[in-house]
């Protein structure tokens, strides 16, 4: 049996221990400079202590002790003193050149002492891991901070280095290479790529050169006997056999990423293509709080899982405090719970900890790694899978060369960071995969694609998504793969040049972890029928999966798409061919994917967009039926299948699926109707001639209000009873409403529509239904108590929810805003309620939730608690919430689970298991809230101040305002503002995520946008022309000065004696890297010790008079969706009027910048001078400072804007904030705060500290006692 099977036979009956920490073993020694030396290197010219890789050549009977110890501690894989052992590293002490001989010291020293134990005991056999560290340089993380696209270290340097080392493990005789304290993925893909090219036979690196002392003394270790680097003069070797590899990576802190930013699951994606022996964490954390990140590898993994943590974190000295016990403990848990096949120790442990965890496992059954269903994995810094349930995936076309002139412009032109918001905008679109193509000819392809995908490795938002490397130079791909971290996608490769530089291309595509595009195109050509594509597709798939050993589940075949209605006979069936083929791929190559370049599909009707998105959708409908599941596609040149015009749908397909000889010449005659989608459309009243119920259920499903009530008498007419009209025709219509909303294809703003309709309905029966009320009626769904909390005055998500559950049978009583605890109780009380639902905006609400809860356990409830809203959260919920309440508590983020929590809740068969489940989910998420709160280091209050921004008041002179003082503007003219709403987040309030205007092409979404957006406009004009609401604004510019470092007086006039108002403020807390400040908003007002005369401004403004009226009388015409728009308008020309009023402020009254002239989206994007934070947002996130600037301006009287006793504004469409004028100013989040200061915090204010702690709850940093 051969090591490997040994090895292999071992970890099926027992979990192995690793050992452990080398580095605290040698510590213990306490080494001088001249122990490191030895003799050998006492002249050099150099300080070596703390390289401890050289003691295998100065001190190995040091090495080799600890080896023993660890031994007889209970290890059975040593691990080799070679964690730095590579040239990069060694660099740092001049040693490059020992590296081929460090490496072969380390192992045959590890070699010699665990051949030693197997032959005092033979029945426990021991290997031999050869350690290959991080290096001392990455290759994703730039160390230049104002440079993100510089690296300091290449792949291939990497893998040469890496090369070099891992000749000289295996000469030195180790059983394993082990790739371990991963913190940059793409530095371990280089070793994982060096070691498979290694064990193919690659030729080896020549050694390196140099002098340096002991020069002459390389005449031992690997040299000697033909082992280091290059053996025999370096020339190549072939057939080496190859040893397993253990994968071992770093997650750095409680954010569960990698330091290069990938999660556990990413990460194991990235390194899956190795086909290690084991995958696992190491270093960094200690076993309490690795634990859920070794258990999510151990459920993703199919291969063994390896463990070595710290003994606990570091204390204030750098050293570690968790005894061998205690990590057992946790260790024990692990076995137990079937998460390990090997374990041991890093940094703090010894062979005592070793000793201890080997008892602790001892007798436990090890894991038995999963079978994981074929899948095509992907990574960014986070994970992407596409399996068989899969929806069709959607890959980014944009940030394309040779597909978007925009884009080519911005990459000609150096400008990288125009370019790497079209690549953020993809993927904030709803790109899951991003394609990147430079093959441009004025263009240096190769490094336009290495800078491009630096930039985007420092981009958390764009790289959070696998990158799809695009060209038809395989130099561009190649040095595109040795830039991503992640596993990504090449595109593409193909038989073109033959079966050899083919199969080459995919073992180098797979030896660099990728995924695989194949184009359906050999010797001859490309596929252009049925017969070529699926001939040239298997015989790619059989070379891929049988001679290169390619997993099939990452092959995904393009099969060609090519363009249609050309007026060449031979072209009519290219459609069929294409969506045929795929059919065939995804029955006979199994697991394989099938993707394609859409567009070129309606070639022929380039410049006729409305037949083009015809073409595109009716393709994409059939291909995908036919198990097309990935594509590049132009999301604004689709539409929605159902919703094609008929007529244009039947000739598209006719051309499509070759259906007439004639369908060319019908679609190109049909086209001039509807060129640039000018054609007019004809209101379709056919449905008219259906039976009255299914005239209902059609209305119902598509909005329409105009017939109902007709339509509704007329089955009142042939009902029974009035009731049946309700529980017949117009119930079963909103089911299919639901079932539709439920499955993804209706939208909130359509079932909003469908909802007035059935009010609507209802209204006009429900004075039959009381005529004719009997006993035994048909019941509710259940009754749902439904209230904004106390303090607040945000409804429109609530409403929303509302008329959600109310479709799906639901009865609502909503209480409105501003509602106490009591009302709400007494309520469920009074309407014997079966579950409340709580929502809030602001943050103070969310300990309103919690006060709520508190009450609910005191009197006695039982009902379940449902909690939403923009502020809240699962991990608030679970943490502040949840815990108040023993009955089920439920985080419902959005309106679209909110029925089928509900409907779990109230079902006698499904309540239990669902509580347990969600109570359970609770309490790890408060474990893990509780373990991490401490995850960031942050600084003393003072030492933060010390850390302050640094404004050199010296040279600069603040403007003074031009109209100081307080102003009031009435009857704003509204028009003024529609232009500067926001439309991002309007959408976003209906559940339509996306940014705008992009959204209104978006593939999913873009139909019902588009109607939600002209519905908008329309009320818009109509609320303009009408003046149904007033805006107002108060505002005022004063002298003002920062004093006690945190606070801003703001003064009475000139003398700035009298101070009108003291504005508190919050600093940063957290550490931030070198040269960052700890941001105040006060560092951006001058100091009043500086004797500069500075100034702010502060203001109120609305666009909610006459709001609360006109929403009630919607509401009491049964009109929810008119109601819900209407808020929603409100709250965006509120927005926009503070944009709008910020801009007159800027140029006119302050004028500091009175010469500015931005484009409306420069200002929605807030590129201009100076900001206006808000009380109540990251900067600044203490609401009750609000009270103070409405107390200066006296914004109740002068425009009747109020506060809520939570510092909520009334009408809610209102905006409140600051305006300040430095250039340096910025928008920043406070985050997490400490006890000191809370406590200077709370003296500034005159509050107490608990008092201070309720309002700061949000930022708390610490648990309150």
């Amino acid at each position: 049996m051969s090591r490997t099977d040994l090895l292999h036979s071992l970890l099926a009956q027992r979990i192995l221990i690793l050992d452990g920490a080398m580095g605290t073993m040698i510590q213990s020694y306490k080494l001088s400079e001249a122990d490191y030396r030895g003799q050998r290197f006492a002249d050099f010219a150099h300080d070596l202590k703390g390289n401890n890789d050289l003691l295998c050549l100065t001190q190995p009977q040091i090495i080799k002790e600890i080896h023993a110890k660890y031994l007889a501690a209970g290890a059975d894989i040593l691990e080799t003193n070679s964690f730095n052992a590579t040239s990069i590293s060694m660099a740092d002490y001049h040693m490059e050149h020992l590296v081929p001989e460090l490496n072969f010291a380390a192992a045959r020293l590890a070699r010699e002492a665990a051949d030693e134990a197997t032959a005092a005991n033979p029945e426990k056999p021991r290997f031999v891991a050869g350690v290959l560290g991080p290096t001392s340089r990455t290759a994703t993380i730039s160390p230049d901070v104002n440079d993100p696209g510089f690296r300091n270290v290449t792949f291939d340097q990497l893998r040469v280095a890496y090369l070099e080392a891992i000749d000289g493990l295996v000469k030195g005789g180790a059983d394993i290479l082990m790739v371990e304290t991963i913190f940059d993925t793409l530095n371990a893909k280089a070793a994982l790529f060096a070691i498979e090219e290694y064990f193919d036979g690659c030729e080896l690196p020549s050694p390196a050169s140099g002098g340096g002392a002991g020069g002459e003394g390389r005449t031992s270790g690997a040299r000697a006997s033909g082992g280091g680097a290059g053996g025999e003069g370096g020339r190549a070797r072939k057939a080496r056999p190859a040893l397993p590899v253990m994968i071992s990576g770093t997650i750095t802190d409680a954010s569960g990423r990698t330091l290069s930013g990938q999660t556990g699951e990413a990460f194991w994606n990235s390194v899956r293509h190795a086909r290690p022996l084991s995958i696992g964490l190491n270093c960094a954390l200690g076993p309490d709080l690795l634990r859920q990140y070794v258990e999510e590898l151990s459920n993703k993994a199919d291969v063994f899982i390896s463990a070595h943590p710290n003994a606990g974190l570091p204390n204030a000295f750098g050293e570690y405090d968790m005894g061998g016990d205690e990590m057992a403990t946790h260790i024990g848990e692990w076995a137990r719970s079937g998460l390990l096949n090997i374990v041991g120790g890093c940094c703090g442990t010894t062979p005592a900890h070793i000793a201890a965890i080997a008892k602790a496992v001892e007798g436990v059954a090890p894991r038995v790694p999963p079978v994981i269903e074929p899948a095509l994995r992907l990574s960014g810094l986070e994970p992407f899978n596409v399996g068989k349930d899969s929806l069709f995936v959607n890959v980014g076309e944009r940030t394309n060369v040779t597909g978007s002139k925009a884009f080519a412009r911005m990459i000609l032109e150096g400008r990288y960071d125009d370019a790497l918001s079209v690549a953020r905008q993809q993927v904030e679109n709803g790109a899951q995969v991003i394609d990147i193509n430079m093959d441009e000819g004025m263009l240096d392809a190769e490094a336009a694609m290495v800078r491009f995908l630096h930039l985007i490795a420092s981009e958390p938002d764009i790289a959070r998504v696998p990158i799809m490397i695009d060209s038809s130079k395989w130099s561009v791909i190649e040095a595109g793969l040795k830039c991503i971290q992640g596993k990504g996608i090449v595109n593409s490769i193909s038989m073109k040049e033959g079966e050899a530089e083919f199969i080459e291309r995919a073992r180098l595509c797979r030896r660099y972890g990728a995924a695989v595009i194949v184009m359906a195109f050999d010797e001859t050509g490309q596929a252009d029928t049925y017969v070529r594509k699926t001939e040239i597709c298997a015989r790619a798939y059989k070379l891929l999966t049988e001679t290169v050993g390619f997993p099939a589940e990452e092959i995904i075949f393009d099969p060609n798409i090519f363009a249609v209605a050309t007026g060449i006979e031979e072209h009519a069936n290219y459609a069929v061919d294409f969506i045929e083929a795929t059919r065939w791929i995804r029955q006979n190559l199994p697991h394989a994917h099938v993707s394609g370049g859409v567009s070129n599909v309606s070639f022929s009707f380039r410049g006729n967009d409305a037949v083009r998105e015809a073409i595109h959708t009716a393709f994409l409908y059939h291909a995908i039926q036919a198990g097309m599941d990935m594509g590049i596609v132009n999301a604004g040149q689709l539409g929605v299948y159902e919703n094609l015009d008929p007529e244009l749908k039947e000739r598209v397909e006719d051309v499509l699926l070759n259906r007439r000889a004639d369908s060319t010449e019908r679609l190109v005659a049909f086209a001039e109707n509807v060129k640039g989608g000018a054609k007019e459309r004809v209101e379709d009243l056919s449905w008219r001639q259906l039976p009255v119920n299914e005239r209902l259920s059609h209305a119902l499903v598509q909005g329409i209000t105009q017939y109902i009530v007709e339509d509704t008498e007329a089955a009142r007419l042939e009902a029974a009873r009035p009731l049946h009209v309700i529980e017949g025709p117009l119930m079963a219509g909103m089911n299919v409403v639901g079932d539709l909303f439920g499955a993804g294809k209706m939208f909130l703003p359509q079932v909003v529509k469908s909802a007035r309709v059935m009010k609507q309905a209802v209204a006009h029966l429900i004075p039959y239904i009381e005529a004719d009320k009997r006993a035994g009626d048909a019941q509710s769904a259940g009754k749902i108590i439904m209230a904004t909390v106390k303090g607040d005055v945000h409804d429109i998500g609530k409403n929303i929810v509302g008329v959600v559950l109310g479709c799906n049978g639901y009865d609502i009583v909503d209480l409105g805003v501003m509602v106490p605890a009591q009302k709400i109780l007494d309520a469920a009380k009074e309407h014997q309620a079966d579950i409340i639902g709580l929502s809030g905006l602001i943050t103070p609400s969310l300990e309103e939730m919690a006060h709520v809860a508190k009450e609910m356990q005191r009197q006695g409830f039982t009902i379940p608690l449902l909690i939403g809203g923009a502020t809240t959260s699962l991990a608030h919920t679970a943490v502040k919430i949840e815990p108040n309440y023993e009955h089920p508590v439920v985080y419902v983020k959005d309106a679209s689970r909110a029925v089928g929590v509900c409907t779990q809740l109230l079902s006698n068969d499904m309540r239990d298991a669902f509580a347990a489940e969600i109570k359970a989910d609770y309490a790890q998420t408060r474990e893990r809230h509780l373990k991490h709160k401490s995850d960031t280091v942050r600084l003393a209050l003072e030492e933060a101040r010390a850390n302050k921004l640094r404004i050199d008041w010296g040279s600069y002179t603040p403007p003074g305002p031009k109209q100081p003082g307080v102003h009031v503007l009435k009857a704003y003219d509204l028009a003024k503002l529609v232009e500067l709403i926001d439309w991002t987040p309007f959408f976003a309030s209906w559940e339509l995520h996306g940014k705008f205007p992009k959204i209104l092409d978006d593939a999913v979404v873009g139909a019902e946008a588009t109607k939600l957006y002209h519905d908008a406009r329309s009320m818009l004009k109509q609320m303009v022309a009408e003046n149904w609401v007033e805006a107002r604004a108060v505002f005022g510019l004063f002298p003002a000065n920062t004093v006690n470092d945190d606070d801003i007086e703001v003064y009475a006039d000139e003398s700035r004696e009298k101070v009108l108002m003291t504005w508190h403020n919050l600093r940063q807390q957290m550490k931030k890297p070198e040269g960052r400040a700890n941001l105040c908003i006060a560092d951006f007002v001058a100091p009043k010790s500086s004797g500069l005369k500075d100034y702010l401004g502060a203001f109120v403004v609305t666009a909610g008079i006459g709001e609360d009226e006109r929403a009630k009388a919607f509401e009491a015409a049964h009109d929810d969706y008119s109601a819900i728009l209407f808020k929603s308008l409100c709250d965006r020309l509120a927005e926009a009027f503070a944009e709008h009023l910020h801009l007159r402020v800027r140029k006119e009254y302050w004028g500091y910048a009175g010469e500015e002239a931005l484009a409306n989206d420069d200002l929605i994007g807030e590129k201009y001078q100076g900001i206006r934070p808000a009380p109540g947002y990251p900067a600044c996130p203490e609401h009750s400072e609000k009270a103070a600037l409405f107390d200066v301006l006296d914004a109740t009287a002068e425009i009747g804007v109020k506060l809520t006793e939570n510092f909520a504004m009334w009408p809610g469409a209102a905006v409140s904030g600051f305006y300040l004028s430095h250039p340096d100013s910025q928008y920043f989040a406070v985050a997490k705060i400490e006890r000191d200061q809370v406590e200077d915090y709370a003296r500034r204010k005159g509050w107490s500290l608990a008092e201070a702690e309720r309002w700061l709850a949000p930022n708390l940093a610490y648990q309150p006692t």
